[in-house]
């Protein structure tokens, strides 16, 4: 399942963000693909203010975790400085757990060990503004994808 939603300034892409906050479930893993500056970490924001998090989020580039606390863990990951997914991270035993909501940033690094049921977000640059793209992959994914329309 997919859906296509234009958002042409970084305050409507937060603003997607937040609402797939509002209607996350523990155990929700969601990808965020595109280009550096794209918007990745924005959306992340708005994902923490929808769980309530009170701390300001900002990109864990050089830590690879930021764990924050709200109405549902969050656990942000940017993996873009991860060499090989073969590396011992310990990214696996978030992935499995059910507790909180996991956002990886570069996700394409981790490919062979991400969850199947996954909520992908792919944001890319249109000539108007950003396009994002959203597709789940299993019954979790799907089901706060079908909230998220609604």
């Amino acid at each position: 399942m997919q859906k296509v939603w234009n958002c042409l300034t970084a305050d409507e892409l937060q603003s997607l963000g937040k609402v797939v906050g509002e209607v996350a479930q523990p155990g929700l893993v969601v990808t965020l693909h595109g280009p550096l500056g794209a918007g990745k970490t924005t959306f992340t924001k708005g994902l923490a203010l929808g769980l309530d998090v009170k701390e300001m989020v900002n990109s864990p580039t050089y830590t690879l975790l930021k764990e924050y606390e709200g109405r549902l863990p969050l656990y942000h990951f940017d993996v873009y400085r991860v060499e090989s997914e073969e590396e011992e991270l310990g990214f696996e035993e978030y992935f499995d757990s059910d507790v909180g909501v996991v956002v990886v940033e570069w996700p394409s690094r981790i490919e062979g060990i991400l969850p199947m049921d996954r909520l992908d977000i792919h944001i890319s640059y249109e000539e108007k503004g950003r396009s994002v793209r959203v597709e789940s992959g299993g019954t979790l994914s799907q089901r706060v994808l079908e909230e998220m329309q609604s």
